[in-house]
């Protein structure tokens, strides 16, 4: 128990429960309360979240790259600009409506300083984001982005919380 006495309450190291779905890899998956999504070791990769409290449904994508460098099309959820688009699609196909969706983003790391092509993807994917949901004219609410540290995420689909681990600070609750 944690020394807030609330058995459900984030500790610094991640803990999995028996509800949790963990999101792999440039893939992105939607579920409903009482579920959790989750998605490990966010380094230059993005975890966008899309979220509706009225449903208390949500999705989360772990994506790894802006978008295709040689430029063409497709849907692959690798890619932060076929992602957003795909994950409302999913939302909204399964009874959201677009302006009820809220997006939390987490990760984006400079994991490799030293290299400067590598070091900018995780800005990239941030700055990719953020336009992306920008011109879908869904919120941005919150984000945890940037710096040099990993991070674990975790949506709570009742309350919508993202809960952000990370070793060098703990648990963010966005």
């Amino acid at each position: 128990m944690n020394s807030d006495s609330r058995p459900d309450a984030p500790t610094g190291l991640y803990t999995p429960g028996p509800l949790t779905i963990e999101v792999a890899v440039s893939t992105a998956v939607m579920a409903i309360h009482p579920s959790r999504l989750m998605t490990p070791a966010l380094g230059s990769c993005i975890g966008i979240t899309l979220w509706d409290a009225s449903l208390r449904t949500g999705v989360l994508g772990h994506v790894m790259l802006p978008a295709p460098a040689d430029g063409t099309s497709g849907s692959s959820t690798k890619y932060v600009e076929f992602a957003v688009p795909e994950m409302i699609r999913m939302m909204v196909e399964a009874g959201s409506f677009k302006h009820r969706l809220v997006a939390k983003i987490a990760g984006g790391a400079a994991m490799f300083s030293r290299e400067s092509l590598v070091a900018s993807i995780g800005l990239r994917n941030v700055e990719e984001a953020r336009r992306q949901l920008a011109l879908a004219q869904v919120r941005l609410a919150a984000e945890d982005t940037g710096q040099a540290h990993a991070r674990t995420i975790e949506l709570i689909l009742d309350t919508g919380i993202l809960l952000v681990h990370s070793h060098r600070y703990g648990v963010r609750e966005l």
